[in-house]
């Protein structure tokens, strides 16, 4: 028996509304969502189902009839290719609107939060050229558009260093300008390609793991320092170094530069040796006169302006007098620890990684911070009595989780500790909701502030203040 066509075509209908993950939402004569992946609310469309839900269906527009006020021109050649801006057709006040709603939404439909007052959300300054860290990757089979391939032309050059396209892991679209990082970050990537296929150095194969050229790392930082890492498949010392020496040559003003030699399945760094070529091992990053030492694992904020914003509004949300004991939880390299640090009588950095902890200890040391600690360990665990029996009943918890937000085992230790005030860094609102909404009976939340650190993307950060009922 044949399988039902589940695909269907929706007629004239209007977009109303942006939802999670940078997809639009209409609605079927039915009542359904249909998720749309490729349409800005105002416009009227024909929607070309692709997924169907018992409560949903998923598709796209495949012919525009009125196209919304909320649209602007996509700066970037490859929009629509490249799944890392999926916003850029929106115009940057609705985006802010959109984002704002979400953290909203959220907070009072998934959590349960009575809200204050909601502050108007900060938006990005700059809404391009914004990152400080970016990743691209080889492939000797460059990603085809349906137009080269229907064309019958010569399509020249299959090789690509770029980015992945959206769910397929083995196929990569070659970047001629991306839009995320400054200069020199387009020079230097376009230039490796370059030398790459001119001295016939084979870029990677994912799928039969074959190929010298695996991945380019761009790391910038505000202060004018760049760090760029390749990340080779194999060991071939000669053009391994004939590569090196042209970047080292072309670009005088690479602070660091570093290589990888990984011949694993996956391109991975974290269980890698990294082995400095030519400059210093790591950038400084500096924020209010204190300077963070980034290598090439460090995790450090993606966009340094708005890091900035943010660490400020922690700060502000806690507010400190000089006498409290804070407890910086998921601290990582320890950059809002010291941050919060000269507003604070001492402050306790906890983190699961210990190289992270590591370099927190080397960043106060190197800052001439003496009123912070650092501390390895897992977060269910660690806040035991003698934990804070050594370290102190802390007056102030700040937590900034990954975007699986706190496991319920830590939000009832911040239950059982019982600071004064919480301050609750996510980057991911719905996995904020949820632990607040554990959170609920025993603190209020009494501020929230959205922080725009990826413009032309659906991604925001928000911070959110609780007080003991």
């Amino acid at each position: 028996m044949a399988r039902k066509n589940r695909r269907q075509l929706f007629e004239k209908v209007e977009i109303i509304d942006a939802g999670a993950k940078g997809k639009s939402i209409a609605k079927a004569p039915d009542g359904r969502v249909i998720f749309v992946d490729n349409a800005v609310p105002g416009d009227v469309v024909d929607i070309q189902t692709y997924k169907k839900r018992k409560a949903f269906f998923e598709g796209s527009a495949v012919h525009f009839h009125s196209l919304s006020d909320k649209r602007t021109e996509a700066a970037c050649e490859h929009f629509g290719v490249c799944g890392g801006c999926k916003w850029q057709h929106m115009d940057y006040k609705h985006q802010l609107f959109y984002k704002q709603q979400e953290v909203t939404n959220n907070l009072t439909r998934l959590g349960g939060i009575e809200l204050p007052e909601v502050s108007p959300i900060l938006g990005s300054k700059e809404q391009f050229f914004y990152r400080n860290k970016m990743e691209f990757s080889f492939s000797d089979s460059r990603w085809l558009t349906k137009e080269e391939i229907g064309s019958g032309e010569d399509l020249g050059d299959r090789n690509a260093l770029g980015f992945h396209i959206p769910g397929m892991w083995d196929k990569i679209l070659d970047i001629k300008k991306c839009h995320l990082q400054a200069d020199p970050s387009n020079a230097i990537r376009l230039a490796v390609k370059e030398f790459a296929v001119k001295n016939s150095l084979d870029f990677f194969n994912t799928r039969n793991q074959t190929g010298l050229l695996r991945t380019l790392m761009i790391r910038t930082t505000s202060t004018g320092e760049i760090m760029v890492l390749i990340q080779f498949f194999k060991e071939d010392i000669e053009k391994r170094e004939l590569l090196l020496d042209h970047l080292k040559d072309r670009f005088p003003t690479i602070t660091s530069l570093q290589y990888v030699i990984n011949g694993k399945a996956n391109d991975t760094i974290y269980d890698q040796e990294v082995i400095c070529y030519t400059g210093r091992d790591h950038i400084f990053e500096e924020m209010e006169g204190l300077q963070f030492k980034i290598n090439a694992k460090s995790f450090y904020q993606t966009n340094s302006d708005q890091a900035y914003t943010l660490y400020k509004t922690a700060r502000d949300f806690a507010g400190l007098t000089g006498d409290e004991l804070v407890y910086d939880l998921y601290t990582g390299t320890g950059t809002i620890a010291q941050f919060v640090a000269k507003k604070a009588k001492k402050v306790v950095g906890v983190e699961a990684v210990p190289d992270a902890i590591k370099a927190a200890k080397e960043n106060a040391k190197h800052n001439g911070i003496e009123n912070t600690s650092f501390h390895v360990g897992d977060m269910k665990s660690v806040f035991n009595d003698q934990f804070i029996q050594t370290h102190g009943q802390p007056d102030v918890i700040i937590t900034d989780p990954p975007r699986d937000g706190m496991h319920k085992d830590v939000v009832q230790q911040i239950i059982n500790i019982a600071p004064e005030k919480i301050v609750y860094v996510s980057c991911n609102s719905a996995t904020q909701a949820r632990d607040l909404a554990q959170l609920n009976d025993v603190y209020k939340v009494t501020k929230t502030q959205a922080v725009d650190m990826f413009p032309q993307t659906h991604h925001i950060e928000n911070v959110v203040l609780l007080e003991k009922r």
